[in-house]
C-alpha cells in the first residue's frame, strides 16, 4: 500500500533534520569528493559560490525535515532555485544539474547510515527523497528559466546588434550613393572645366588649318596643338564613359556593321599619335566583309583605345600591328606592339581601372589609366571577350578580342550616309552664337564666317534674344550653362516668344551627361553637342533640318 506523500511531509523528522544541520560541512566535503569523481567534466563543482550556496541548502534542508507545517516544510525549495541559477550561470548543463542532486541524495543517506545511532527509518529515506525531490524541480525551474532568458536576452541583444548593423549599412549605403552623387557631379564639372577651353583650342587650330600658312613651323605647331588637343579629348570622353559603365548608363545603339570599316576609322583617328611617335604601323584587314552587330561607334572606340595605349607605351619607333579575322564563329582583332611589354605581377590587373604599367625612364606615360578598362567594359557590353598576353618587360604586348560575329549579313548591304558639305561648300546660314567664353564664341565665329556664313554673337542669354529678335537666324549655338539666365531657358523662350520655330538650335556645351541631354530636348533644343564642336557634324545637321522643312 502506497503512502501519501502529503502525509510524510507533514511528519517532522527532527534527530535526522538536525544530525544533517550540525554536520553540513562534512556532507559538503564528501558531496565535494563524489561530485568531482562522478562528474568530471562539470569543473566548477568545487565553486566557491556553489560550495557556499550549499551551505545554506542543506541546512534549509534540515530545518524543512524537522517541521511539521506545511508551510514551513519547503523552506529548502528557495535555496535550490538559487542553486539551479547558479548552475547555469556557471555552464553546468541540465543533465548535471539533476546528477548533482542525485549525488546529494546518496551522499546525505550514506553519512545518517554511518551517524545515526539506529537504522535509518523507511519514512525517513522517503521524507528526504520527497524534500530532495521538491528541490531538483525549483533548481530544474530556475534552470530552464534562466537558459530561457538567455536565449531571449540573447535573441535580443542579436536582433538589436542586427538591426545596429542593418542601420550601418544603410548609412553606408546612403554614403557610397552620395559620394557617387558627388563624384558624378564632380566629373561633369570637370568635363564642362575642361571642354570650355578645348573649344577655342579646337577653333584656333582649325582656323590655322583653314588659313593652309606656308610657315613650316606654324603647321608643325598647328598639328601639335591639333594631336595633344584631341587627347585630351579622348581622356575626358574616356573618364566620363567609365563612370557612364559603372552605373550601367551606356545604351549601345547597336546595328549590323562591317568590322573592317570599323577598324578602319579607328586607325585613321588613333593616326596623328602614332605617326608622332614615329611608329610603324601594319594593318592586316580582310577583303571580305566581316559583319558584326554592334554600336559602331563604341566599337571604334574600342580600337582606338587599344591603338593609343600602343602607341603610348611602346618606345618612339617602335612597330605596332592590327589585325582583324575570321575564326569560326567569332571575329577576332589583335594589337601587338613591340613596347614595354606588361610584368606578370600587373597582367592579371591591366583591365582595372586607373591601373597603369611604367613607360620608357621609369615614369608613367601620362593618362588615367582607364582606356584598357573602358575597352573590356564596352566588349564584355557586346557580349565579347578581350585578353592581354605579353613575355614580361621589354617583350611587347598584344591584346585580342573577340566578339560573336552577326548572324546574318545586311540583306542589301549598308546604307551609305550622304557625306556631309565642308563649310564652306554650302548655302551660307545666319548664325548666331551664344558662349560667356569670348574666346570660344569669337573663333567658332571666325571659323564660320571663313565658311561664308554670317555670324553673330551674344555673350548672355538676354543679349541672344535681343540678337535674334533684330535678325532672326536660321542657326543658334547655345551654351548652356550661361551666368544669370541659362541656356535652356534662352532656348525656351526663343521657341515661345521669339517663335523661332523653323530655326536650328543647337546646344554646344561642355555638359554631356543623360540628364543634360535630355533638359536640352525638352526645352526646345533639336540637338546636344559637347565642346569642342566638330563642324562636320553640324553640316550634317543643317543637311537635315534641310530635308525635313
Amino acid at each position: 500500500m502506497s503512502i501519501d506523500p502529503e502525509v510524510i511531509r507533514a511528519e517532522p523528522y527532527t534527530e535526522v533534520g538536525e544530525l544533517i544541520q550540525r554536520h553540513v560541512g562534512q556532507i559538503i566535503e564528501r558531496w565535494s569528493r563524489r561530485a568531482v569523481q562522478e562528474q568530471p567534466n562539470a569543473q566548477r563543482v568545487h565553486h566557491a559560490v556553489l560550495i557556499d550556496h550549499l551551505h545554506d541548502f542543506l541546512w534549509t534542508l534540515g530545518h524543512s525535515l524537522m517541521e511539521s507545517e506545511a508551510s514551513k516544510n519547503g523552506q529548502h525549495c528557495l535555496p535550490a532555485t538559487v542553486h539551479g541559477e547558479q548552475r547555469w550561470e556557471t555552464g553546468w548543463s541540465l543533465a548535471e544539474v539533476v546528477r548533482d542532486y542525485q549525488i546529494l541524495r546518496l551522499v546525505i543517506l550514506d553519512f545518517l547510515e554511518e551517524n545515526l545511532s539506529r537504522p535509518l527509518g523507511y519514512r525517513e529515506v522517503l521524507a528526504i527523497g520527497l524534500a530532495l525531490d521538491e528541490a531538483i524541480a525549483a533548481s530544474v525551474v530556475m534552470y530552464v528559466k534562466g537558459r530561457e532568458q538567455y536565449n531571449r536576452e540573447a535573441e535580443d541583444k542579436r536582433a538589436e546588434e542586427d538591426r545596429r548593423i542593418q542601420e550601418r549599412l544603410q548609412e553606408h549605403a546612403k554614403a557610397l550613393q552620395e559620394a557617387d552623387r558627388r563624384k558624378n557631379e564632380f566629373l561633369a564639372m570637370l568635363a564642362h572645366e575642361l571642354r570650355n577651353p578645348l573649344a577655342p583650342i579646337r577653333n584656333a587650330v582649325e582656323i590655322l588649318r583653314v588659313q593652309a600658312a606656308a610657315d613650316a613651323q606654324v603647321q608643325w605647331a598647328r598639328g601639335v596643338i591639333d594631336r595633344q588637343a584631341q587627347q585630351l579629348t579622348r581622356i575626358v570622353d574616356d573618364l566620363l564613359d567609365i563612370s557612364r559603365v559603372a552605373r550601367g548608363k551606356i545604351d549601345l545603339q547597336k546595328e549590323t556593321v562591317n568590322l573592317v570599316a570599323v577598324m578602319e576609322r579607328a586607325v585613321e583617328t588613333a593616326r596623328p599619335l602614332i605617326d608622332g611617335r614615329m611608329h610603324e604601323l601594319t594593318v592586316a584587314l580582310p577583303d571580305k566583309p566581316l559583319w558584326l552587330d554592334v554600336d559602331p561607334a563604341r566599337m571604334t572606340q574600342v580600337g582606338v583605345n587599344l591603338l593609343v595605349n600602343a602607341a603610348k607605351f611602346t618606345d618612339e619607333g617602335g612597330h605596332i600591328s592590327v589585325s582583324v579575322a575570321a575564326e569560326e564563329s567569332e571575329a577576332v582583332i589583335k594589337v601587338r606592339d613591340t613596347g614595354l611589354g606588361i610584368s606578370p605581377e600587373l597582367l592579371p590587373l591591366i583591365f582595372e581601372p586607373f591601373i597603369q604599367g611604367e613607360s620608357s625612364g621609369h615614369s608613367k606615360a601620362g593618362g588615367l589609366g582607364i582606356g584598357l578598362s573602358l575597352v573590356r567594359s564596352l566588349v564584355e557590353l557586346h557580349g565579347g571577350s578581350v585578353q592581354a598576353f605579353s613575355e614580361g618587360p621589354r617583350r611587347g604586348s598584344e591584346f585580342v578580342v573577340r566578339l560573336p560575329s552577326a548572324k546574318a549579313a545586311p540583306a542589301k548591304g549598308l546604307p551609305q550616309a550622304e557625306p556631309a558639305k565642308a563649310a564652306g561648300h554650302k548655302s551660307p546660314r545666319r548664325i548666331l552664337v551664344v558662349d560667356d567664353n569670348r574666346d570660344s564664341a569669337e573663333s567658332l565665329a571666325v571659323l564660320l564666317k571663313s565658311g561664308g556664313h554670317e555670324v553673330h554673337t551674344a555673350h548672355d542669354g538676354p543679349t541672344a534674344l535681343e540678337a535674334a529678335r533684330n535678325n532672326p537666324p536660321d542657326v543658334v549655338l547655345l551654351d548652356i550653362g550661361l551666368p544669370g539666365q541659362s541656356g535652356l531657358e534662352t532656348a525656351r523662350r526663343m521657341r515661345q516668344e521669339l517663335h523661332l520655330d523653323k530655326a536650328l538650335l543647337v546646344a554646344v556645351t561642355g555638359y554631356g551627361q543623360e540628364d543634360d541631354v535630355r533638359r536640352s530636348l525638352e526645352a526646345g533644343f533639336n540637338a546636344h553637342l559637347v565642346k569642342p564642336l566638330d563642324l562636320n557634324v553640324l553640316d550634317a545637321l543643317i543637311i537635315d533640318q534641310d530635308r525635313s522643312s
